[in-house]
Protein backbone atom coordinates (compact mmCIF):
# COMPACT_ATOMS: atom_id res chain seq x y z
CA UNK A 1 0.00 0.00 0.00
CA UNK A 2 1.48 3.36 -1.03
CA UNK A 3 1.70 6.31 1.32
CA UNK A 4 -1.05 8.12 -0.64
CA UNK A 5 -3.42 5.11 -0.48
CA UNK A 6 -2.70 4.71 3.22
CA UNK A 7 -3.41 8.40 3.79
CA UNK A 8 -6.71 8.18 1.86
CA UNK A 9 -7.73 5.05 3.77
CA UNK A 10 -7.05 6.71 7.11
CA UNK A 11 -8.91 9.83 6.01
CA UNK A 12 -11.92 7.73 5.00
CA UNK A 13 -11.74 5.93 8.34
CA UNK A 14 -11.63 9.15 10.32
CA UNK A 15 -14.60 10.45 8.33
CA UNK A 16 -16.48 7.32 9.34
CA UNK A 17 -16.66 5.87 5.81
CA UNK A 18 -15.04 2.51 6.47
CA UNK A 19 -14.23 0.60 9.68
CA UNK A 20 -10.54 0.44 10.48
CA UNK A 21 -9.18 -2.96 9.47
CA UNK A 22 -5.43 -2.89 9.25
CA UNK A 23 -3.15 -2.21 12.15
CA UNK A 24 -2.03 1.42 12.18
CA UNK A 25 1.40 2.16 10.84
CA UNK A 26 3.74 2.17 13.78
CA UNK A 27 6.30 4.91 13.99
CA UNK A 28 4.77 8.35 13.64
CA UNK A 29 0.97 8.25 13.55
CA UNK A 30 -0.82 11.40 12.43
CA UNK A 31 -3.54 13.14 14.46
CA UNK A 32 -6.23 11.34 12.47
CA UNK A 33 -4.57 7.98 13.11
CA UNK A 34 -4.80 8.58 16.84
CA UNK A 35 -8.50 9.44 16.66
CA UNK A 36 -9.24 6.49 14.37
CA UNK A 37 -7.27 3.99 16.45
CA UNK A 38 -8.74 4.86 19.84
CA UNK A 39 -12.29 5.59 18.67
CA UNK A 40 -12.37 2.31 16.72
CA UNK A 41 -12.37 0.41 20.06
CA UNK A 42 -15.78 1.93 20.81
CA UNK A 43 -17.07 1.36 17.28
CA UNK A 44 -15.86 -2.23 16.79
CA UNK A 45 -18.07 -5.27 17.48
CA UNK A 46 -18.07 -6.77 20.98
CA UNK A 47 -15.89 -9.89 20.90
CA UNK A 48 -16.63 -13.25 22.53
CA UNK A 49 -13.46 -12.89 24.61
CA UNK A 50 -14.74 -9.58 26.00
CA UNK A 51 -18.20 -11.03 26.75
CA UNK A 52 -16.69 -14.08 28.46
CA UNK A 53 -14.51 -11.88 30.70
CA UNK A 54 -17.47 -9.64 31.52
CA UNK A 55 -19.58 -12.72 32.36
CA UNK A 56 -16.94 -13.92 34.86
CA UNK A 57 -16.56 -10.52 36.56
CA UNK A 58 -20.34 -10.06 36.51
CA UNK A 59 -20.82 -13.44 38.23
CA UNK A 60 -18.27 -12.43 40.91
CA UNK A 61 -20.13 -9.15 41.45
CA UNK A 62 -23.50 -10.94 41.67
CA UNK A 63 -22.18 -13.44 44.24
CA UNK A 64 -20.74 -10.59 46.32
CA UNK A 65 -24.03 -8.67 46.17
CA UNK A 66 -25.87 -11.80 47.30
CA UNK A 67 -23.51 -12.11 50.31
CA UNK A 68 -24.11 -8.42 51.04
CA UNK A 69 -27.87 -8.91 50.89
CA UNK A 70 -27.52 -11.92 53.22
CA UNK A 71 -25.48 -9.81 55.67
CA UNK A 72 -28.00 -6.96 55.69
CA UNK A 73 -31.06 -9.20 56.09
CA UNK A 74 -29.51 -11.50 58.74
CA UNK A 75 -27.15 -9.18 60.60
CA UNK A 76 -23.42 -8.76 61.02
CA UNK A 77 -23.33 -11.91 63.18
CA UNK A 78 -22.77 -13.86 59.94
CA UNK A 79 -19.28 -12.34 59.80
CA UNK A 80 -16.40 -13.75 61.83
CA UNK A 81 -16.17 -10.70 64.11
CA UNK A 82 -15.95 -11.34 67.84
CA UNK A 83 -14.95 -9.71 71.08
CA UNK A 84 -12.32 -8.12 71.09
CA UNK A 85 -12.03 -8.10 67.25
CA UNK A 86 -14.84 -5.80 66.20
CA UNK A 87 -13.16 -4.90 62.91
CA UNK A 88 -12.08 -7.56 60.45
CA UNK A 89 -12.20 -7.87 56.69
CA UNK A 90 -14.74 -5.03 56.44
CA UNK A 91 -12.37 -2.24 57.50
CA UNK A 92 -9.35 -4.03 55.95
CA UNK A 93 -11.15 -3.96 52.57
CA UNK A 94 -12.32 -0.38 53.06
CA UNK A 95 -8.75 0.88 53.62
CA UNK A 96 -7.50 -1.34 50.77
CA UNK A 97 -9.95 0.07 48.22
CA UNK A 98 -9.48 3.68 49.32
CA UNK A 99 -5.73 3.14 48.89
CA UNK A 100 -6.20 1.77 45.37
CA UNK A 101 -8.25 4.84 44.50
CA UNK A 102 -5.31 7.11 45.25
CA UNK A 103 -3.09 6.49 42.25
CA UNK A 104 -5.69 7.74 39.79
CA UNK A 105 -5.84 11.25 41.14
CA UNK A 106 -2.12 11.22 41.83
CA UNK A 107 -1.23 10.24 38.23
CA UNK A 108 -3.66 12.76 36.82
CA UNK A 109 -3.53 15.76 39.07
CA UNK A 110 -0.03 15.82 40.54
CA UNK A 111 1.75 14.68 37.38
CA UNK A 112 -0.36 17.17 35.40
CA UNK A 113 0.67 20.04 37.70
CA UNK A 114 4.31 18.96 37.35
CA UNK A 115 3.88 18.93 33.54
CA UNK A 116 4.82 15.24 33.21
CA UNK A 117 3.94 14.38 29.60
CA UNK A 118 4.20 10.62 30.11
CA UNK A 119 0.96 10.61 32.13
CA UNK A 120 -1.24 11.20 29.05
CA UNK A 121 -1.55 7.55 27.97
CA UNK A 122 -2.36 6.21 31.42
CA UNK A 123 -4.25 8.94 33.26
CA UNK A 124 -7.72 8.13 31.88
CA UNK A 125 -7.68 4.50 33.07
CA UNK A 126 -6.22 5.58 36.40
CA UNK A 127 -8.94 8.19 37.00
CA UNK A 128 -11.69 5.70 36.12
CA UNK A 129 -10.08 3.20 38.48
CA UNK A 130 -10.20 5.78 41.29
CA UNK A 131 -13.95 6.16 40.98
CA UNK A 132 -14.62 2.41 40.80
CA UNK A 133 -12.35 1.76 43.80
CA UNK A 134 -14.12 4.41 45.89
CA UNK A 135 -17.48 2.77 45.00
CA UNK A 136 -16.11 -0.55 46.34
CA UNK A 137 -14.82 1.18 49.50
CA UNK A 138 -18.22 2.76 50.12
CA UNK A 139 -19.98 -0.63 49.92
CA UNK A 140 -17.61 -1.92 52.63
CA UNK A 141 -18.20 1.08 54.86
CA UNK A 142 -21.98 1.05 54.55
CA UNK A 143 -22.27 -2.70 55.16
CA UNK A 144 -20.12 -2.56 58.32
CA UNK A 145 -22.44 0.01 59.95
CA UNK A 146 -24.86 -2.90 60.47
CA UNK A 147 -27.92 -0.89 59.46
CA UNK A 148 -26.98 0.66 56.10
CA UNK A 149 -30.54 1.91 55.46
CA UNK A 150 -29.89 4.47 58.23
CA UNK A 151 -26.77 5.82 56.49
CA UNK A 152 -28.22 9.37 56.58
CA UNK A 153 -27.61 9.41 60.35
CA UNK A 154 -23.98 10.04 59.44
CA UNK A 155 -24.92 13.34 57.80
CA UNK A 156 -25.52 16.53 59.82
CA UNK A 157 -29.10 16.86 58.55
CA UNK A 158 -31.55 19.17 60.41
CA UNK A 159 -33.42 17.25 63.11
CA UNK A 160 -35.71 18.26 65.94
CA UNK A 161 -34.21 15.79 68.44
CA UNK A 162 -30.76 17.44 68.25
CA UNK A 163 -29.19 13.97 67.83
CA UNK A 164 -26.21 15.39 66.02
CA UNK A 165 -23.42 13.23 64.67
CA UNK A 166 -20.29 12.95 66.79
CA UNK A 167 -17.76 15.15 65.04
CA UNK A 168 -15.03 13.98 67.42
CA UNK A 169 -15.16 10.50 65.86
CA UNK A 170 -12.61 9.81 63.12
CA UNK A 171 -15.22 7.53 61.48
CA UNK A 172 -17.24 10.69 60.98
CA UNK A 173 -14.28 12.45 59.39
CA UNK A 174 -14.03 9.52 56.98
CA UNK A 175 -17.55 10.16 55.69
CA UNK A 176 -16.67 13.72 54.74
CA UNK A 177 -13.16 12.99 53.45
CA UNK A 178 -14.23 10.09 51.23
CA UNK A 179 -17.33 11.85 49.87
CA UNK A 180 -15.31 14.98 49.01
CA UNK A 181 -12.66 12.85 47.34
CA UNK A 182 -15.26 10.92 45.33
CA UNK A 183 -17.04 14.11 44.15
CA UNK A 184 -13.86 15.91 43.08
CA UNK A 185 -12.40 12.78 41.39
CA UNK A 186 -15.63 12.18 39.45
CA UNK A 187 -15.72 15.83 38.29
CA UNK A 188 -12.04 15.75 37.34
CA UNK A 189 -12.57 12.56 35.34
CA UNK A 190 -15.70 13.81 33.57
CA UNK A 191 -14.26 17.22 32.66
CA UNK A 192 -11.23 15.49 31.12
CA UNK A 193 -13.56 13.28 29.07
CA UNK A 194 -15.60 16.06 27.43
CA UNK A 195 -13.40 16.70 24.31
CA UNK A 196 -13.02 12.96 23.70
CA UNK A 197 -16.77 12.35 24.01
CA UNK A 198 -17.23 15.03 21.33
CA UNK A 199 -14.71 13.21 19.11
CA UNK A 200 -16.75 10.01 19.54
CA UNK A 201 -19.98 11.89 18.81
CA UNK A 202 -18.48 12.83 15.41
CA UNK A 203 -16.98 9.40 14.83
CA UNK A 204 -19.65 6.79 15.64
CA UNK A 205 -22.21 5.78 13.02
CA UNK A 206 -25.21 4.72 15.11
CA UNK A 207 -27.74 7.54 15.60
CA UNK A 208 -28.46 6.48 19.19
CA UNK A 209 -24.75 6.48 20.08
CA UNK A 210 -24.37 9.90 18.40
CA UNK A 211 -27.16 11.30 20.59
CA UNK A 212 -25.78 9.75 23.79
CA UNK A 213 -22.24 11.02 23.19
CA UNK A 214 -23.70 14.36 22.07
CA UNK A 215 -25.54 14.82 25.38
CA UNK A 216 -22.51 13.69 27.40
CA UNK A 217 -20.12 16.02 25.55
CA UNK A 218 -22.29 18.99 26.67
CA UNK A 219 -22.38 20.58 23.22
CA UNK A 220 -18.59 20.77 22.87
CA UNK A 221 -17.53 22.65 19.72
CA UNK A 222 -13.74 22.59 19.94
CA UNK A 223 -13.52 26.38 19.58
CA UNK A 224 -10.58 28.25 21.06
CA UNK A 225 -12.91 29.77 23.66
CA UNK A 226 -14.17 26.31 24.71
CA UNK A 227 -10.59 25.04 25.03
CA UNK A 228 -9.60 28.07 27.06
CA UNK A 229 -12.39 27.47 29.62
CA UNK A 230 -11.74 23.73 29.60
CA UNK A 231 -8.05 24.16 30.43
CA UNK A 232 -8.77 26.56 33.29
CA UNK A 233 -11.43 24.20 34.76
CA UNK A 234 -9.11 21.20 34.45
CA UNK A 235 -6.27 23.09 36.13
CA UNK A 236 -8.48 24.20 39.04
CA UNK A 237 -9.76 20.64 39.58
CA UNK A 238 -6.18 19.30 39.46
CA UNK A 239 -5.23 21.89 42.08
CA UNK A 240 -8.12 20.86 44.37
CA UNK A 241 -7.43 17.14 43.90
CA UNK A 242 -3.77 17.31 44.93
CA UNK A 243 -4.25 18.14 48.64
CA UNK A 244 -7.14 15.65 48.68
CA UNK A 245 -4.78 12.79 47.78
CA UNK A 246 -2.79 13.59 50.91
CA UNK A 247 -5.73 14.37 53.19
CA UNK A 248 -8.04 11.43 52.47
CA UNK A 249 -5.68 8.64 53.43
CA UNK A 250 -4.39 10.66 56.39
CA UNK A 251 -7.98 10.88 57.64
CA UNK A 252 -8.42 7.13 57.05
CA UNK A 253 -5.31 6.51 59.16
CA UNK A 254 -6.85 8.60 61.98
CA UNK A 255 -9.41 5.80 62.39
CA UNK A 256 -6.53 3.95 64.05
CA UNK A 257 -4.20 6.68 65.32
CA UNK A 258 -6.84 8.47 67.40
CA UNK A 259 -7.49 5.23 69.31
CA UNK A 260 -5.45 4.51 72.43
CA UNK A 261 -4.54 0.94 71.55
CA UNK A 262 -0.84 0.10 71.35
CA UNK A 263 0.19 -0.54 67.74
CA UNK A 264 -2.27 2.09 66.50
CA UNK A 265 -1.51 5.14 68.60
CA UNK A 266 1.48 6.37 66.54
CA UNK A 267 2.18 9.61 64.70
CA UNK A 268 3.79 7.94 61.67
CA UNK A 269 0.46 6.60 60.35
CA UNK A 270 -0.70 9.53 58.12
CA UNK A 271 2.43 9.78 55.89
CA UNK A 272 2.91 6.00 56.01
CA UNK A 273 -0.68 5.39 54.88
CA UNK A 274 -0.37 7.93 52.05
CA UNK A 275 2.86 6.31 50.76
CA UNK A 276 1.20 2.87 51.03
CA UNK A 277 -1.87 4.12 49.17
CA UNK A 278 0.19 5.48 46.27
CA UNK A 279 2.19 2.23 46.25
CA UNK A 280 -0.88 -0.04 46.06
CA UNK A 281 -2.67 2.30 43.65
CA UNK A 282 0.20 2.29 41.17
CA UNK A 283 0.41 -1.50 41.43
CA UNK A 284 -3.30 -1.79 40.55
CA UNK A 285 -2.97 0.68 37.63
CA UNK A 286 -0.06 -1.40 36.35
CA UNK A 287 -2.04 -4.67 36.64
CA UNK A 288 -4.97 -3.21 34.69
CA UNK A 289 -2.87 -1.43 32.07
CA UNK A 290 -0.85 -4.53 31.19
CA UNK A 291 -4.15 -6.36 30.53
CA UNK A 292 -5.74 -3.41 28.67
CA UNK A 293 -2.63 -2.95 26.49
CA UNK A 294 -2.71 -6.61 25.44
CA UNK A 295 -6.47 -7.04 25.02
CA UNK A 296 -7.16 -3.75 23.18
CA UNK A 297 -3.81 -3.78 21.36
CA UNK A 298 -2.65 -0.34 22.47
CA UNK A 299 1.11 -0.95 22.35
CA UNK A 300 1.58 2.27 20.37
CA UNK A 301 0.21 4.42 23.15
CA UNK A 302 0.96 2.54 26.38
CA UNK A 303 4.69 2.00 25.94
CA UNK A 304 7.45 0.40 28.01
CA UNK A 305 8.51 3.93 28.99
CA UNK A 306 5.22 4.41 30.84
CA UNK A 307 5.64 1.11 32.65
CA UNK A 308 9.23 1.92 33.53
CA UNK A 309 8.27 5.26 35.09
CA UNK A 310 5.49 3.59 37.09
CA UNK A 311 7.90 0.92 38.31
CA UNK A 312 10.28 3.64 39.51
CA UNK A 313 7.47 5.23 41.53
CA UNK A 314 6.54 1.81 42.94
CA UNK A 315 10.15 1.23 43.95
CA UNK A 316 10.32 4.63 45.68
CA UNK A 317 7.01 4.27 47.56
CA UNK A 318 7.83 0.63 48.39
CA UNK A 319 11.06 1.83 50.04
CA UNK A 320 9.07 4.42 52.04
CA UNK A 321 6.67 1.74 53.23
CA UNK A 322 9.58 -0.55 54.15
CA UNK A 323 11.22 2.31 56.06
CA UNK A 324 7.94 2.85 57.96
CA UNK A 325 7.76 -0.86 58.92
CA UNK A 326 11.27 -0.77 60.38
CA UNK A 327 10.72 2.60 62.05
CA UNK A 328 7.60 1.27 63.80
CA UNK A 329 9.72 -1.38 65.54
CA UNK A 330 12.30 1.21 66.56
CA UNK A 331 9.63 3.58 67.96
CA UNK A 332 7.96 0.69 69.85
CA UNK A 333 11.31 -0.11 71.47
CA UNK A 334 12.19 3.56 72.06
CA UNK A 335 8.78 4.42 73.58
CA UNK A 336 9.56 2.50 76.76
CA UNK A 337 5.97 1.17 76.76
CA UNK A 338 5.81 -2.57 77.47
CA UNK A 339 2.45 -2.80 75.70
CA UNK A 340 3.77 -1.17 72.56
CA UNK A 341 6.88 -3.39 72.50
CA UNK A 342 4.85 -6.52 73.06
CA UNK A 343 2.38 -5.73 70.24
CA UNK A 344 5.21 -5.44 67.69
CA UNK A 345 6.96 -8.62 68.83
CA UNK A 346 3.57 -10.35 68.66
CA UNK A 347 3.01 -8.92 65.17
CA UNK A 348 6.20 -10.52 63.84
CA UNK A 349 6.24 -13.75 65.88
CA UNK A 350 2.72 -14.26 67.29
CA UNK A 351 -0.49 -15.82 65.98
CA UNK A 352 -0.59 -13.59 62.90
CA UNK A 353 3.12 -13.86 62.02
CA UNK A 354 2.18 -15.48 58.68
CA UNK A 355 0.23 -12.34 57.69
CA UNK A 356 3.06 -10.02 58.80
CA UNK A 357 5.76 -11.85 56.84
CA UNK A 358 3.53 -12.15 53.74
CA UNK A 359 3.09 -8.38 53.90
CA UNK A 360 6.82 -7.74 54.40
CA UNK A 361 7.93 -10.05 51.58
CA UNK A 362 5.40 -8.75 49.05
CA UNK A 363 5.81 -5.02 49.82
CA UNK A 364 9.47 -4.63 50.70
CA UNK A 365 11.34 -7.51 49.08
CA UNK A 366 9.52 -8.04 45.76
CA UNK A 367 9.80 -4.44 44.34
CA UNK A 368 13.58 -4.46 44.86
CA UNK A 369 14.01 -6.10 41.43
CA UNK A 370 13.04 -2.72 39.93
CA UNK A 371 16.56 -1.43 40.63
CA UNK A 372 17.46 -3.17 37.39
CA UNK A 373 16.39 -1.60 34.11
CA UNK A 374 15.82 -5.03 32.54
CA UNK A 375 13.29 -5.87 35.27
CA UNK A 376 11.55 -2.48 34.94
CA UNK A 377 10.96 -3.20 31.24
CA UNK A 378 9.96 -6.87 31.58
CA UNK A 379 6.16 -7.01 31.24
CA UNK A 380 5.42 -10.50 32.66
CA UNK A 381 7.70 -9.79 35.66
CA UNK A 382 6.16 -6.38 36.47
CA UNK A 383 2.67 -7.87 36.11
CA UNK A 384 3.47 -10.57 38.72
CA UNK A 385 5.09 -8.06 41.07
CA UNK A 386 2.14 -5.66 40.78
CA UNK A 387 -0.12 -8.51 41.92
CA UNK A 388 2.28 -9.34 44.78
CA UNK A 389 2.20 -5.70 45.88
CA UNK A 390 -1.61 -5.68 45.93
CA UNK A 391 -1.62 -8.86 48.03
CA UNK A 392 1.01 -7.38 50.35
CA UNK A 393 -0.86 -4.11 50.79
CA UNK A 394 -4.06 -5.97 51.63
CA UNK A 395 -2.14 -7.95 54.26
CA UNK A 396 -0.67 -4.72 55.63
CA UNK A 397 -4.15 -3.40 56.45
CA UNK A 398 -5.18 -6.78 57.84
CA UNK A 399 -2.05 -6.98 60.04
CA UNK A 400 -2.58 -3.48 61.44
CA UNK A 401 -6.19 -4.28 62.37
CA UNK A 402 -6.05 -7.92 63.50
CA UNK A 403 -2.77 -7.99 65.46
CA UNK A 404 -3.69 -4.89 67.43
CA UNK A 405 -7.21 -5.98 68.33
CA UNK A 406 -6.78 -9.68 69.00
CA UNK A 407 -4.61 -9.08 72.10
CA UNK A 408 -5.85 -6.03 73.99
CA UNK A 409 -5.04 -4.90 77.55
CA UNK A 410 -7.15 -7.62 79.17
CA UNK A 411 -5.75 -11.17 78.67
CA UNK A 412 -9.17 -12.64 79.55
CA UNK A 413 -10.65 -11.24 76.35
CA UNK A 414 -7.89 -12.27 73.93
CA UNK A 415 -9.20 -13.96 70.78
CA UNK A 416 -8.40 -14.98 67.23
CA UNK A 417 -10.24 -13.82 64.14
CA UNK A 418 -10.86 -15.70 60.92
CA UNK A 419 -13.35 -14.66 58.23
CA UNK A 420 -16.49 -16.56 57.31
CA UNK A 421 -17.59 -17.41 53.75
CA UNK A 422 -19.78 -14.28 53.79
CA UNK A 423 -16.86 -11.87 54.24
CA UNK A 424 -14.78 -13.69 51.64
CA UNK A 425 -17.71 -13.57 49.20
CA UNK A 426 -18.23 -9.83 49.72
CA UNK A 427 -14.53 -9.21 49.05
CA UNK A 428 -14.65 -11.29 45.86
CA UNK A 429 -17.79 -9.33 44.94
CA UNK A 430 -16.02 -5.96 45.28
CA UNK A 431 -13.39 -7.20 42.81
CA UNK A 432 -16.21 -8.29 40.50
CA UNK A 433 -17.83 -4.84 40.66
CA UNK A 434 -14.48 -3.10 40.14
CA UNK A 435 -13.43 -5.20 37.13
CA UNK A 436 -16.91 -5.17 35.51
CA UNK A 437 -17.06 -1.36 35.70
CA UNK A 438 -13.53 -1.15 34.29
CA UNK A 439 -14.39 -3.46 31.37
CA UNK A 440 -17.50 -1.44 30.51
CA UNK A 441 -15.51 1.78 30.74
CA UNK A 442 -12.75 0.42 28.45
CA UNK A 443 -15.30 -0.51 25.78
CA UNK A 444 -17.60 2.54 25.70
CA UNK A 445 -15.34 5.44 26.69
CA UNK A 446 -11.96 6.35 25.15
CA UNK A 447 -9.56 4.45 27.42
CA UNK A 448 -6.76 6.82 26.35
CA UNK A 449 -7.15 10.61 26.39
CA UNK A 450 -7.23 11.37 22.64
CA UNK A 451 -6.95 15.16 23.04
CA UNK A 452 -4.04 14.89 25.47
CA UNK A 453 -2.10 12.42 23.30
CA UNK A 454 -2.47 14.84 20.39
CA UNK A 455 -1.30 17.76 22.48
CA UNK A 456 2.11 16.14 23.07
CA UNK A 457 2.61 14.87 19.51
CA UNK A 458 5.34 16.45 17.39
CA UNK A 459 4.07 19.55 15.64
CA UNK A 460 1.13 20.10 17.99
CA UNK A 461 1.09 23.84 18.63
CA UNK A 462 -1.53 25.11 21.07
CA UNK A 463 -2.86 27.32 18.27
CA UNK A 464 -3.96 24.50 15.94
CA UNK A 465 -3.87 21.08 17.63
CA UNK A 466 -7.13 21.87 19.36
CA UNK A 467 -9.11 21.85 16.15
CA UNK A 468 -7.96 18.49 14.85
CA UNK A 469 -10.30 15.67 15.61
CA UNK A 470 -12.77 17.77 17.59
CA UNK A 471 -14.55 20.32 15.48
CA UNK A 472 -13.07 19.46 12.10
CA UNK A 473 -14.65 16.15 11.07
Amino acid sequence: MTVVQEHERLQATALGEEPIREELVLGNPSMRDVTARIASIVESKITTKYLATLAITGAMAAWGLFALYYTITTGIGVWGLNNPIGWGWDITNFVFWIGIGHAGTLISAILFLFRQKWRTAINRSAEAMTIFAVVCALTMVLSHTGRPWLFYWLLPYPNQMNMWVNFRSPLMWDVFAVNTYFTVSALFWFVGLIPDLATLRNYVKSEVAKKVYGVLSLGWTGSTRAWHHYEIAYMILAGISTPLVLSVHSVVSFDFTVGVLPGWHTTIFPPYFVAGAIFSGFAMVLTLLVITREVLDLKQFITLKHFENMNKIMLATGMMVGYAYILEFFIAWYSGSDWERWIFVNRAFGDYAWAYWTMFTCNVVSPQVFWFKKARRNIPLMFVISIFVNIGMWFERFTIIATTLHHDFLPASWGYYSPTWVEISIFIGTFGIFLSLFLLFAKFVPVIAIAEIKSIMPGAQPSHHHHDGHGSH
